[in-house]
């Protein structure tokens, strides 16, 4: 009788084991995070700068995205939440496309510094996979306009809003006149053209323009201080009565030179001297020495605009998925394209997103390399519905049908 009992207690010890056993592995099962996934799709690579002092680092954009990743992961251990960063750079002669294809198999989301062309293969090649990108790197129009994608977000600016952020301060500020230097590359006339555009809209007149054309050669040797110091009074002289000198110098050949060079005593804007930029590392307000002190502790470096493009990207899609409390792609996709939808980005005001094309709204900060100067738009430029729509390509003017 007694070992019957002695039995009866032990199997009911050892049933109550594993009903302990299987409620741990229940709720063990239950905490396991949801995995959100996203990719950089970048180029390998650097574009050297003109200036010595801003040459970009290896971990450009990249850098950026994986503080974001932090970020996300700092309020998302309390939703269940765990997000991860797959990194991609392809080379010379490498396709963008199976790239993008091989991350978009195990990240719903991709953050793509690429130029506009790749990113256009990208987006059409991915469109049927439900992924979402975020161009983080190209500022041409035409992905907003013309060639515009409903499966591409955009957090880099346009030139239009570039030269529209600058243009409404130099009006501001009374300088009119403006004369205009063009560079001989592609990316230099594009930003020309948006030049022209927002000295037109915002009753800014272009005096003269002037080429500068790259003809190659060492930019940097011995006797180099000595010769852009006379070459480039006489280049600016002769020119009818001016305020400012606008440069559109995007392929970093001439534009930092204007500075103190001209013949005339006149401020230099654009490409050089005072710069419009989405981002910069003298940026100071509304909390944004916490983020520069945190990006500077991680990377050793401060923070580029592209840097600050793919931790918005990032934010977004923390945002997103926080206010969703869902990690399903589409969910997530469809929140932020919603009405619903902000992110906050050490800028003074939430960004939302321009339903038509996809573009972020933000503010642009105007810089002069070791300040931020003032910030657009600026005061006395009213839109219907937001200021900020005041820089870059409006509603009506949009001719981007998402596809």
């Amino acid at each position: 009788m007694i070992r019957w009992w002695i039995g009866l207690i032990g199997r009911i010890l050892i049933g109550l084991s594993l009903i302990g056993l299987s409620l741990a592995a229940t709720s063990a099962l239950a905490a396991e995070p949801v995995q959100i996934g996203v990719g950089y799709l970048g180029v390998a690579g650097t574009r050297s700068a003109l200036s010595l002092v801003e040459q970009p680092a290896d971990n450009d954009g990249v850098a950026g995205a994986r503080l974001a990743i932090e970020d996300n992961n700092t309020t998302g251990k309390f939703l269940g939440q765990r997000f991860s960063l797959e990194e991609r750079r392809i080379r010379e002669g490498e396709d963008a496309v199976q790239a993008a294809t091989d991350l978009a198999a195990r990240n719903g989301f991709i953050i793509a510094d690429l130029p506009a062309d790749a990113l256009l293969k990208v987006s059409d090649a991915l469109r049927d996979r439900g992924t979402l990108l975020f161009n983080a790197g190209a500022i041409d129009e035409r992905l907003r306009e013309a060639d515009c994608r409903a499966n591409v977000v955009h957090t880099a600016p346009t030139r239009a809003m570039l030269a529209d952020a600058l243009g409404q301060y130099l009006v501001w500020k009374q300088w009119k006149r403006w004369l205009l230097v063009v560079g001989s590359h592609d990316e230099d006339r594009l930003f020309a053209d948006a030049l022209r555009r927002a000295a037109t809209r915002f009753g800014a007149k272009i005096v003269q323009e002037k080429s500068f054309e790259d003809k190659g050669g060492a930019r940097r040797t011995d006797s180099g201080v000595t010769l852009i110091q006379r070459q480039m009074p006489v280049f600016t002289q002769g020119a009818p009565a001016y305020d400012v000198l606008v440069a559109a110098d995007e392929s970093e050949v001439f534009g930092a030179y204007l500075p103190y060079r001209t013949w005339d005593p006149r401020p230099v804007a654009g490409s050089a001297g005072l710069v419009p930029r989405s981002w910069d590392a003298s940026q100071d307000q509304w909390g944004a020495i916490q983020m520069q002190n945190r990006f500077i502790k991680l990377n050793s470096r401060r923070m580029t605009a592209l840097d600050m493009q793919a931790w918005t990207a990032v934010r977004m899609i923390g945002e997103a998925t926080s206010r969703t409390n869902s990690g399903d792609v589409k969910k997530v996709t469809d929140f932020i394209k919603g009405p619903d939808f902000s992110v906050a980005a050490f800028k003074g005001t939430k960004l939302t997103l321009r339903d038509w094309n996809l573009q972020l709204r933000q503010p642009i900060l105007l810089v002069d390399g070791r300040m931020v100067v003032s910030v657009s738009p600026q005061e006395g430029f009213l839109h219907q519905v937001s200021e900020l729509d005041t820089l870059g390509y409006d509603r009506p003017e949009s001719k981007c049908k998402l596809k």
